[in-house]
Formats: C-alpha cells, sequence, structure tokens
C-alpha cells in the first residue's frame, strides 16, 4: 500500500532523517515513537510534501509520490494532520471541515463524519477557535478524512490533550480504520495510547529507525527507556 524507500530529509547542509525505509499494508497502523527532536514530524512533513526529499523514494499503491506537491499527494490519497491541529480559529467547525473539500465534487460533507465525531455536529456553528484542545484533535482529523484518504498520516496527535479525551480518539481511530479500511500511520510518545491502536511499532533515534515490534511482541520497558532517555 504505502512504501518508503532510502528517504533522506535535510535542514539546509544538516541532513535530519537517514536513509529511512518502511512499509505499510492496507488497513494497518504503524506508530513511529521516539522523543522531542528525534525527527518525527520531519519525516510525516517529508511524506506531504511539506519538506522535500533529499533522496529516496515515497509511492502509494506503486505511484510515486516523491517529487509530488503536497495538493498532489492529497488527491493522490494522502491525508495529513499536523502537530498543534493548525484549525483555523476564526473558521467556524463547518467551515473548517470544508477546507477539506477544496478538491472535491461536492462541498457537502459526508455522513460518516458526524457519526465518528458527533461533538463536532453539535458545534458546527461554533469558531474553531473555542474549542478545547481534544475537540480540536478531532476537528483536524475529520477535515482530513473528507479527502477520503487511503493514507492518513497524524502527527503527535495525543500532544496537550486530557487522558479522558486521548482514549476517545483511540477509540475513534480504531473504528475509522474499521468503517474506511484505511492505512494510518501516527507518530507518538504515549505508548499506553499507541498500544490501544497500533499493529506495529517502530523507534525512531536521531533520524534513524532503530527498533521495531508487532504489537503482541512489545517489550514495553524497552520501548519506555528508548522514549526517556
Amino acid at each position: 500500500m504505502f512504501e518508503v524507500s532510502d528517504l533522506q530529509v535535510s535542514y539546509g547542509q544538516s541532513e535530519v532523517i537517514h536513509q529511512i525505509n518502511f512499509s505499510a499494508k492496507k488497513n494497518e497502523t504503524v506508530a513511529i515513537m521516539g522523543r522531542n527532536g528525534m525527527g518525527k514530524t520531519t519525516l510525516f512533513k517529508a511524506l506531504i510534501g511539506i519538506l522535500p526529499s533529499k533522496g529516496g523514494k515515497i509511492t502509494l499503491e506503486g505511484k510515486e509520490l516523491t517529487h509530488l506537491e503536497s495538493y498532489q499527494r492529497v488527491s493522490s490519497g494522502l491525508a495529513y494532520v499536523p502537530q498543534g491541529r493548525m484549525i483555523f480559529p476564526n473558521m467556524t467547525v463547518e467551515e473548517n471541515i470544508k477546507t477539506g473539500l477544496e478538491n472535491s465534487k461536492t462541498r457537502e460533507i459526508p455522513e460518516d463524519i458526524y457519526s465518528l465525531f458527533p461533538v463536532l455536529f453539535e458545534m458546527s456553528r461554533r469558531k474553531g477557535g473555542n474549542l478545547s484542545g481534544g475537540q480540536q484533535q478531532q476537528l483536524a482529523i475529520a477535515r482530513a478524512l473528507v479527502t477520503n484518504p487511503k493514507v492518513l498520516l497524524l502527527d503527535e496527535p495525543t500532544e496537550g490533550i486530557q487522558p479522558s479525551i486521548i482514549k476517545e480518539i483511540a477509540r475513534t481511530l480504531n473504528e475509522i480504520r474499521k468503517m474506511r479500511e484505511i492505512t494510518i500511520l501516527v507518530s507518538e510518545q504515549v505508548l499506553s495510547f499507541t498500544l490501544e491502536i497500533a499493529d506495529r511499532l517502530i523507534v525512531i533515534e536521531s533520524g534513524q529507525f532503530i527498533h521495531e515490534d508487532q504489537r503482541q511482541q512489545v517489550d514495553a520497558a524497552k520501548i519506555r527507556q528508548y522514549l526517556s532517555v
């Protein structure tokens, strides 16, 4: 479904992502875990095309995306929920969601969006900036989902969100995968959340993958050690 080969990403002369290789199957959730500054956000920005790659290859269902612009990658089936949500605070919830429909033939919000996120239906006329952090995260996910993606990228979705809402987001992501059969890639530092949603965990350190486990074989103590060093 989604494959990354020998990906290299640099800021100026400084290489941040060093020849990363991984793939994700259809309907699989893969978590990229690591401490702050280890390259998670840089990797995700390169995958969606916000940052150019210095080398390597990104393919989705056999189509190469490496040199495409971000909007072209979205049209090809990638969707991105950035770190910090980045919703439009002065637009209503409904208007925020509809920004994801700019390249769609219809401006109608799919029915399953509000069934997945009932709080957004209740607050559809409220400005995005007036929502809580957890509600804004749900809004950012909803905005990405209306593009009907094959692969959903979520960068640090639990950041700044209270534990009860984190559990709700985990439940919703599992429901999304069940309903839509999409692939989910998530960058994260909260192991308990990751274990609720991911089939596979990969640890990134200094721009390189250093450890990988299937969820059933996860050594939680070892993962926590990587995250706390």
